[in-house]
């Protein structure tokens, strides 16, 4: 069995790597509690703040190195244009660092700002929160990085995904959890009523893929800052615009429409939207992301996956009042 390193011992096997990388003195580090199992340190040092993240050996191998290597690059050209966004420290061209252990991480600008609860948006910060947006899209999506792929979301057939929800509905109903079954019968009847076509499936480009509150800082009416690119990837901008509006204008079962209505305006300063782009990119959204959240052990979930399968289950349970409340969004 491996020895198993403490978060301490992460800490100094990476620090020690840093200093011979980049020979600044460590005066302060100070651990930060977000995000699932990667480590993350606001560093202060004789020159500079900086905020390391440590990936956690398990959850790395979720990832696919050449897509974060350019996932990485896409977020410096961003920052070298003026985006709020944090600049990475290279060594030799490298990002991605190697400790004396085996550790692998990041070395990054530290971004000052406040992170606002699922939710609790206000309607300025969801204003600026769509231009910032749209303005991320337009840098992104330039013609620099041209690519020739498939988006990185391929939408299985109705029928593929009634077959997993039925296959789920057995699941829940042989692990003797009834109160699950009407929210996976949802899903289902849901699932019924989609046609792929509706969706603007040749709407592809680069995209964060990861637009949620927890990646994002707020100083005072304004975003301070846009985190986490790992997941930056060619796809539908259009799921970054349904995760951002969902995250910052659903509280309980309220569903801000003013908090909608002011994102919208916001990235329409950048992109441009037609008619009913909104519910599609919600309904989207909730063909994708309902999978990974809506399941027979989602009565586990705490934190982060609880509140997605919150939004989830209301995507489901207000697919028909989406028009009502959104007109031509």
């Amino acid at each position: 069995m491996g020895f198993l390193l403490t978060e301490e011992m992460v800490l100094d096997d990476i620090i020690n790597t840093c200093k011979r990388y980049f020979g600044f003195k460590v005066l302060e580090a100070i651990p930060i509690k977000r995000g699932w199992l990667n480590l993350k340190w606001k560093i202060t040092t004789d020159s500079s703040v900086f905020l390391i993240k440590q990936y956690n050996k398990e959850r790395y191998k979720l990832y696919n190195h050449e897509k974060l290597l350019v996932a990485f690059s896409q977020q410096m050209q961003l920052h070298k244009k003026g985006f709020p966004c944090p600049k990475l420290y290279s060594y030799e061209g490298q990002f991605l660092f190697e400790s004396d252990k085996g550790e692998l991480f990041i070395v990054m600008e530290y971004c000052d700002g406040a992170v606002v609860p699922p939710g609790k948006l206000d309607i300025h910060q969801m204003h600026d929160l769509g231009r910032i947006t749209g303005e991320m899209h337009h840098l992104l999506n330039d013609n620099t990085l041209r690519v020739k792929r498939s988006p990185e979301f391929i939408p299985p057939s109705r029928q593929e995904r009634l077959t997993h929800w039925k296959s789920a509905w057995n699941h829940a109903n042989d692990a003797d959890k009834p109160y699950l079954l009407p929210i996976l019968e949802t899903q289902y009847r849901v699932t019924e009523t989609i046609n792929l076509e509706d969706f603007n499936l040749n709407e592809t480009g680069w995209a964060h893929r990861d637009l949620w509150v927890d990646n994002l800082l707020f100083k005072e009416k304004k975003v301070s800052a846009f985190l986490d690119f790992d997941r930056l990837n060619y796809d539908y901008p259009q799921l970054d615009v349904a995760r951002a509006v969902i995250s910052g204008a659903l509280h309980e079962n309220d569903f801000d429409v003013s908090l909608v209505l002011a994102f919208i305006e916001g990235y329409s300063e950048k992109r441009i939207c037609e008619k009913g782009f909104l519910i599609s990119s919600l309904k989207m959204l909730w063909f994708m992301e309902s999978t990974w959240w809506i399941n027979s052990s989602m009565d586990h979930h705490s934190g982060p996956p609880e509140r997605f399968a919150k939004e989830m289950i209301w995507l489901s349970e207000n697919q028909k009042e989406l028009k009502c409340m959104l007109g031509d969004l």
